[in-house]
């Protein structure tokens, strides 16, 4: 199981940031020996998993599998595009569903608006979640240790003149997300994009996602994304998680 681990370790080092690398960079990246990152990528390769062209390495297109493999399980997605996309049409913004691993946000459904901005995300993209109103509204449902655990391995930068840096501060935000229900993050990630995000449930009462709508900050005000968006996130959540609860 230690091999399997190793290999996993090595897929996951790819992303994007590291879109190729070389052996002596997936060695450094997964925390392995060099002999064993040679190792788990010549098998990777052979596998299909990986694609080697010289000394630099990048992901298959079967490496794709993992990913739908998962969202194939996840049959609220199937639920939750069609909501997204009639949302999305009605008030022309961008809408989208992720869900919270470690420190990021993973895209899962993801409706684009005519009207984007320079960020480009798709299924499978990632972004920070203490940065971004889908990570903010399920981080609230963990604990208050798991919650620092996850803010003290940060390397926290200012993306914007707005990010939120401090970590007391956003563990204070991230409380009071949880607290009222939605999460509003506003230009802290990219200058001119608001969002809002509510929480999907599940039958616990446990985060398990959240939908989110996007706008640039000129259209809509803050008061606006409570009074309008919130009221039709929470009706789209809503449904999602009673579709969640034990029947």
């Amino acid at each position: 199981m230690t091999t399997l681990a190793k290999g996993l370790a090595v897929l996951a080092a790819f992303g994007r940031e590291h879109q190729t690398m070389t052996l002596s960079e997936a060695a450094q990246i997964a925390s392995l020996s060099r002999a064993a990152a040679r190792r788990v990528l010549r098998t990777l390769t052979a596998l299909g998993y990986v694609d080697q062209n010289g000394h630099v390495f990048s992901l298959s297109p079967r490496s794709v599998e993992f990913g739908f493999a998962y969202l194939s399980t996840q049959n609220w997605v199937d639920r939750a595009t069609p909501l997204l996309r009639d949302l999305s049409s009605r008030l022309d913004e961008s809408c989208s569903a992720a869900i919270l691993r470690g420190a990021e946000i993973v895209y899962v459904a993801r409706v684009t608006a005519r009207r984007i901005l320079s960020t480009v995300l798709a299924v499978g993209s990632c972004l920070p979640a203490f940065h971004t109103a889908l990570g903010r509204a399920q981080l609230g449902f963990l604990d208050d240790a798991e919650i620092w655990r996850r803010l003290m391995a940060l390397r926290i930068e200012a993306y914007t003149p707005y990010t939120i840096t401090d970590v007391h501060a956003l563990f204070v935000r991230v409380r009071e997300d949880k607290e009222q229900g939605f999460s509003i993050v506003d230009e802290e990630l990219e200058r001119g994009l608001r969002a809002i995000a509510v929480p999907i449930l599940n039958g616990s009462g446990q985060a398990i996602a959240a939908v989110n709508l996007s706008t640039h900050s000129t259209r809509t005000t803050r008061n606006e994304m409570r009074d309008k968006f919130f009221p039709e996130l929470q009706q789209i959540a809503r449904q999602l998680s009673a579709s969640l609860a034990p029947r």
